[in-house]
């Protein structure tokens, strides 16, 4: 009799379907992880809208999300030196189920002590902004600009940048509430962006000099802005695009300060590029998790049985970190 477990499905309508799917199993080079918790992100509702049949989607199901906590609960071929009982977390599709196959490159050792329902909203900012960090040349003693900083992602990037010696975090949000917030998580200097102007504020913060790196997560004008607030040999990453794909630059801005610009996607996508990035991070970032030093922000903690309140939570936009699943 096939073994079944319970998984949330896109691709027949507007909404995740709670449904059973077969369990599956571990190939060469995979492991099997009993997922435990599971984190929402922003591109969960994309996703799910661009499969919805009823309005013009693509039809094809599959199991939604990407980001897990658990422990390893099979081994395929060549897995590595991962061992069954391993407590692990990690991202990769199909998430938000009760079991899921991994890449054994890309499972992440959870640290001792952290549960579940905390460590499954790390991996995806450890991962990007750890990647972003690292194309951009960081090495502590720099200064970084963080914009959409209290984005999911954001939030760990402001603890991680400080962690790994960041002469000064500068860190911009659209809401003056959220100061504390990012001024008690390491951010030396807030930008309410609404009621300053990001590039004066960012040289008033650094002595005149701008940022040695940027990670921008907004992208649109913001984006735009950040150039003249960036360092001479100066680095900038786009991450995400919350104000949209398109921006008008000042390319005076670019050349005469002898900018690098980075394109990186969320999350890391490419094998060659994410193996090392998460050696490096196991090794420089993951200690400092394990001493509390860097935590993700938890907006909800909900059963999967009760998933549609953390969809309505994701639509409203009014989430202050990761909405999280329990699968038990």
């Amino acid at each position: 009799m096939t073994e079944t477990m319970r998984a949330l499905v896109a691709g027949r309508g507007p909404e995740w379907i709670l449904a059973d799917a077969v369990l599956p199993e571990p190939g060469p080079g995979q492991v099997l992880i009993r997922n435990r918790a599971a984190a929402t992100n922003n591109a969960d509702l994309p996703m799910l809208a661009e499969a919805d049949p009823t309005r013009g989607g693509h039809g094809r199901e599959f199991i939604a999300g990407f980001e897990y906590a658990g422990e390893i609960a099979a081994l395929g071929e060549d897995a590595g030196d991962w061992q069954v009982g391993d407590p692990v977390m990690g991202t990769f599709p199909s998430a938000f189920a009760d079991y899921l196959i991994a890449d054994h490159r890309f499972v992440l050792p959870r640290p001792e002590g952290l549960a579940e329902d905390i460590a499954c909203a790390l991996p995806t900012a450890l991962l990007t902004e750890f990647g972003a960090l690292t194309v951009a040349g960081f090495v502590p003693g720099r200064s970084v600009l963080i914009t959409g900083a209290t984005t999911g992602i954001g939030l760990v990037g402001v603890q991680m940048a400080k962690v790994l010696g960041a002469s000064s975090v500068v860190a911009t949000t659209r809401t003056a509430g959220k100061r504390e917030l990012l001024a008690g998580l390491g951010a030396d200097t807030v930008i309410v962006t609404g009621d300053e102007d990001l590039t004066q504020a960012t040289l008033a913060a650094t002595g005149g000099k701008g940022a040695d790196v940027v990670l921008d997560h907004v992208a649109g004008e913001t984006f735009a802005q950040c150039l003249p607030a960036t360092a001479e040999d100066g680095h900038v990453v786009n991450i995400g695009r919350l104000a949209g794909p398109a921006s008008t630059i000042d390319l005076d801005a670019l050349s005469y300060r002898h900018l690098t610009v980075h394109g990186v996607s969320f999350g890391f996508s490419r094998d060659w590029e994410t193996v090392p990035i998460l050696e490096s991070l196991s090794a420089d970032v993951l200690p400092a998790v394990a001493r509390g030093e860097i935590q993700p922000v938890i907006d909800s903690v909900v059963d999967v049985a009760d998933f549609q309140q953390v969809a309505e939570r994701l639509r409203s936009g009014k989430a202050v970190g990761k909405a999280v699943l329990v699968f038990g």
